[in-house]
């Protein structure tokens, strides 16, 4: 039997008075103020301000990568600043995944085997593990490379191969920190172009922090921060891969 569809009117993700302290010695700095949002089920949703505005540590506290001083965060039904450390990262583990703009790819891995780990990981049996990787990284675009190591991709496809860790466990949501920030523009584009795609086609929800106004244009949803304050929410239309 399938599992039951999302319900897309439930948000995915709940945050309400978010508020982040950072501490050096006696000095404190806001990097949240009582900051709330919510995402549903299948949205792409773009982050964009000045530097400093508080973007990537809205996506590590939303992620529980990083703690909160106040408010309350549930991602896939579950307040994440509820559960101890290690409930956290489990859940972090099986409902979400990570794009950033350093690649991260262990360099003597080939580009299956690093798509593969999060699953062996998590205590999927290697064979089944190898052929999710493998379906993935031809999901990307990839398929001739399953074998190559991060040494012997472009940019661009390396980017892919973290895409495809990033989904291969089916997470609930995706994280995506300037995940076009060490590219060219034409690899740049390929990305996007793959992420609205996935979106577009599979529901996939995910939230990526950007500087490039051109990719904000391009986003469905765009927010805007400024001094750790969400100051504007844009929905359009779904906007089609540029490719």
């Amino acid at each position: 039997m399938n599992p039951p569809a999302p319900d897309r009117q439930r948000p995915l993700l709940a945050a309400t008075g978010v508020r982040k302290v950072y501490r050096t010695g006696s000095v404190e700095v806001t990097a949240l103020r009582d900051l709330d949002l919510t995402v549903l089920p299948g949205e792409l949703v773009g982050v964009m301000g000045p530097s400093g505005s508080g973007k990537t540590t809205l996506l590590n506290c939303l992620s529980g990568l990083d703690d909160i001083d106040a408010g309350r965060v549930e991602v896939d039904g579950r307040d994440l600043f509820a559960m101890s450390d290690a409930e956290r990262t489990e859940h972090r583990a099986r409902a979400m995944g990570f794009v950033f703009q350093a690649f991260n790819l262990i360099p003597v891995f080939s580009a299956a085997e690093n798509v593969e780990l999060p699953l062996l990981l998590t205590g999927t049996p290697p064979g089944e593990a190898r052929a999710r990787a493998t379906a993935m990284l031809d999901r990307v675009g990839l398929g001739d490379r399953v074998a190559h190591r991060p040494s012997e991709l472009s940019g661009g496809e390396q980017q892919r191969v973290t895409i495809a860790r990033a989904l291969v466990a089916r997470p609930a949501v995706v994280w995506a920190d300037e995940p076009t920030g060490n590219l060219d523009s034409t690899m740049a584009g390929q990305v996007m172009d793959l992420l609205h795609t996935l979106n577009r086609d599979e529901g996939q929800t995910i939230v990526l922090v950007t500087h490039d106004e051109a990719i904000g244009a391009r986003l469905p949803r765009l927010i805007r921060m400024r001094d750790g304050r969400l100051v504007s929410d844009t929905r359009r239309a779904a906007l089609q891969p540029a490719g």
